[in-house]
């Protein structure tokens, strides 16, 4: 299993590094694979350019023994002041909810999704931001769900 996992990441790597229209991507990997409601990852990363418009994706990674179809996570934006810029609470869906098909990519038993979060986000100034994803869900922790992430790129035509 763990070598499955090394090549995944391997190759996930070799695959963004190819990326020129990526800003910023980093995952965190959620210990267990127990997601507790108290777990916030955080990801900072400094924008250069506030004149041109960002698409921000959730990264999901989930066995495929996770429970339900949807995740419900909220996203907090904020400025390196700490300010808060933006937040909502969004709905992921990580499987079809008729038929339990997973959705997403995967290999095995583990499937990855990128889901947009903000399409066509201007930022109001250059500087660093941060974002914290919590989860959403009733259920303390959260099983099955091996990591979570950002990805931050430029929109196309900007």
């Amino acid at each position: 299993m763990m070598k499955y996992i090394l090549f995944v990441v391997a190759i996930s790597t070799i695959f963004f590094a190819c990326d020129s229209d990526r800003v910023y991507e980093q995952n965190h990997t959620i210990p267990n694979n127990q997601w507790y409601i108290d777990s916030i990852p955080s990801f900072t990363f400094t924008i250069t350019d506030s004149t041109a418009a960002y698409n921000i994706y959730y990264n999901i990674r989930n066995a495929n023994s996770y429970p339900y179809y949807n995740l419900y996570l909220t996203y907090y934006l904020l400025d390196e002041e700490g300010n808060q810029v933006s937040a909502r609470l969004q709905e992921l869906t990580l499987l079809d909810p008729k038929t339990g098909k997973p959705l997403g990519n995967g290999l095995g038993d583990i499937f990855d999704h990128q889901i947009v979060a903000l399409p066509n986000f201007k930022f109001p100034k250059a500087g660093t931001y941060t974002i914290r994803l919590k989860q959403y869900m009733r259920q303390d922790p959260l099983p099955s769900i091996m990591s979570v992430g950002i990805r931050v790129e430029q929109a196309e035509g900007s």
